[in-house]
């Protein structure tokens, strides 16, 4: 299977949300991040549980699990050609419908004009 193109998502003002959450975290946990997003590049839709879940309207988790905290980077699959990072957060028990929501908006724009909303640095 090809690797996967990853695409993070940006919004209008140029803001991407998962390197401004990446950069708040411990740098253990930001490693542990981008070798599970190798992983997804690699694995794409192959990728499951323990490292990934589907959670509703084609939005997934990826999961990475450091020190009893449960960190969780939401992505989407664009066109079968890529995936694209939404957004991080740290989760409780469940990931907040209110994330999802925001996943699924990112998700909305990033389809309507992908050039405006695709990140153009490579990182990975």
């Amino acid at each position: 299977m090809p690797q996967r193109k990853l695409i993070f998502y940006q919004d209008e003002k140029g803001n991407v949300p998962i390197i401004e959450w990446l950069d708040r975290l411990p740098q253990k946990v930001q490693t542990k991040c981008f070798i599970k997003l190798e992983r997804l590049a690699q694995l794409g839709h192959e990728l499951r549980r323990p490292e990934a879940d589907f959670l509703r309207d084609k939005i997934y988790e990826l999961r990475i699990n450091f020190q009893r905290i449960n960190y969780r980077i939401l992505y989407f699959f664009y066109q079968n050609k890529a995936v694209v990072i939404s957004h991080g957060i740290i989760k409780d028990k469940q990931v907040p419908n209110s994330e999802i929501e925001q996943a699924i908006k990112n998700q909305s724009k990033f389809e309507q004009n992908p050039q405006i909303h695709t990140y153009s640095q490579e990182l990975i």
